[in-house]
């Protein structure tokens, strides 16, 4: 249907590597000396990140607010749209992957274990610390819970269906490497292939690898504090560095059996064992009030949808009250969400071929979120439920001063369970099987990125990358540099939002394009069809009128 054009196999071998080295061997600098000099400047780092994050967020927020519900309401549009019916790959593309294993690689690698950390302590902390409501009242549950809707539902997978339609479309459709700056080519034509591609490549690859490692290494901490809290494990470094060694291996073999074998097991295990946690929580907990709730919650959300959405907090800024809580909370998630938004997008564009544009973003949009609010219901709205019948002990957990509270409120929760053991072993296993889903999904972006946008890189070049992740974020554990590197990566949001801006325009100029050709030869085929119809019967009629004549001539 377009011309197809690509660069990425004009890579050359360096040093045995099939890289683009520009991206490669600036990227890896990079990564090396930010890493030396986060460790050796940690605290000062972490306070000029931090102070540059909320300098961000206090000027900058209504920028992400307007940017975020922009690209939601655009792939909306594109989804309802005539572009909706064009196929990622092609007229005659078929999918790859069964849509059940596609749904769960999606939710593996967008969410996965957030959900696990945050569905507790997300809803209880703005339960108890609500920013408009009083503490602990009705009110105050009901917005807990809308909000967290809000940070968990459509607007961060808005964001990776924006970069992932962008990079399969241009990737499958037009033949371009599965990299950043292909989005970019009816913008820049091809500059892409230059330094200005470089540049968004290994920007890219800095805010995918730091985003993973500091995530890796928070992870890590939550099953450490839950190994301590269950088992009695010590929890301290050495446990944290053996258990990031033990996911790094387990990441590597995945990485080298590649998608179909590796990372589309693990999301189909994934889905498997967070179902069967879900399930039990709902038949062990109050099942009728989780139901209610989530239909409550799902209407309070929607209802309420433009109100919180374009929420800026200017008026609360006046007085002394809820002025940081949209800082803390809010911004910071939209920062978060478009700084993964490369990593997230690219792996969902590299399993997504053969989608027509809309089943890919009605399936990006919806399925993800529902099963995101269940759970989030599930856990969270039943944990507001114990703390209104006086059962305290999960937010007694998370307020207190155990710089692990928050990390062990998914195990105090389970104690209230029967089976509490047999919970709590579910509950870490599924932390570490959603850790090695990233680790891998993330090795095989970052390598695509370095070489050129290969689909498939030689398998040393994804073992490279695996253990280079798992490597930053033990060595960031160690040497303290992790909180330094997450603010960091968050800040990274605010360059991404104007690459993803420019990215609506060059999806749609794209799409657009590709659109009216496919119109064009639509309507040739069906003119020369009608020209062919008009000719076969005139050449009947001219038939039909020379046998009359001649059997007219011969009654005669």
């Amino acid at each position: 249907m377009s011309k197809r054009i690509t660069r990425s196999d004009e890579k050359e071998s360096i040093f045995g590597l099939q890289v683009n080295g520009p991206v490669f061997f600036i990227s890896a600098t990079a990564i090396i000396l930010i890493i030396t000099f986060t460790l050796i400047f940690n605290e000062q780092a972490e306070a000029f990140f931090q102070e540059l994050q909320n300098n961000t967020s206090d000027n900058f927020g209504w920028m992400y607010i307007t940017a975020i519900n922009f690209f939601l309401f655009f792939m909306i549009f594109i989804g309802l749209s005539p572009y909706g019916r064009l196929r990622i790959g092609g007229v005659d593309a078929k999918p790859e992957f069964k849509k059940g294993s596609w749904f769960a690689m999606l939710f593996s690698a967008g969410m996965g274990i957030g959900l696990l950390y945050f569905s507790i302590s997300e809803p209880l902390t703005h339960f108890n610390a609500p920013p408009i409501a009083d503490s602990q009242t009705v009110k105050a549950a009901q917005d807990s819970m809308k909000y967290t809707f809000l940070h968990w539902g459509l607007h961060p997978w808005g964001v990776y269906a924006l970069v992932g339609l962008s990079l399969a479309y241009f990737t499958y459709t037009r033949g371009l490497p599965l990299s950043i700056r292909s989005v970019f080519y009816p913008f820049l034509g091809d500059k892409i292939h230059g330094p200005l591609g470089d540049a968004i490549d290994i920007f890219a690859v800095l805010a995918t690898l730091f985003g993973l490692a500091t995530s890796l290494g928070f992870g890590v901490e939550q099953i450490s504090a839950g190994l301590n809290y269950v088992f009695g494990i010590d929890g301290g470094i050495t446990t944290q560095v053996l258990l990031i060694g033990g996911i790094t291996f387990v990441a590597t073999i995945s990485v080298i059996l590649g998608v179909d074998k590796g990372v589309k097991v693990l999301s189909e295990w994934n889905i498997r064992i967070a179902g069967t946690l879900l399930v039990l929580v709902l038949i062990l907990g109050p099942t009728i009030f989780i139901f209610d709730a989530y239909v409550q919650n799902l209407g309070s959300y929607l209802g309420s949808f433009f109100d919180i959405a374009f929420w800026s907090e200017s008026y609360q800024t006046l007085t002394t009250d809820g002025q940081d809580w949209q800082v803390g909370w809010t911004i910071s998630y939209w920062g978060w969400w478009i700084a993964w938004s490369p990593f997230v997008g690219m792996f969902i564009a590299r399993v997504s071929k053969g989608r027509t544009v809309r089943e890919f973003i009605g399936g990006v949009l919806l399925v993800p979120t529902l099963l995101t609010f269940l759970w989030m219901t599930a856990f969270g709205s039943t944990s507001i439920f114990e703390v209104i019948n006086g059962n305290t002990s999960v937010l007694d957990m998370i307020t207190s001063n155990d710089p692990n509270g928050t990390s062990k409120a998914l195990f105090v929760f389970f104690e209230d369970y029967p089976f509490t053991t047999v919970l709590n072993i579910v509950g870490i296993a599924l932390i570490m099987s959603f850790f090695v889903t990233s680790s891998d999904s993330g090795s095989l972006v970052v390598d695509s990125l370095t070489s050129g946008g290969k689909i498939d890189a030689p398998v040393g070049q994804r073992i490279f990358w695996a253990v280079a992740e798992g490597t930053v974020a033990a060595v960031l554990l160690v040497g303290g540099g992790l909180e330094a590197l997450q603010t960091a990566s968050i800040i990274t949001g605010i360059p991404f939002t104007i690459i993803l801006t420019v990215m609506c325009y060059s999806l749609y100029k794209g799409l657009k394009e590709d659109y009216l050709k496919l119109q064009s030869e639509k309507n040739q085929k069906e003119r020369e069809s009608y020209e062919k119809v008009v000719s076969d019967m005139i050449k009947r009629r001219s038939k039909n009128m020379d046998e009359g004549f001649k059997k007219t001539k011969q009654e005669d």
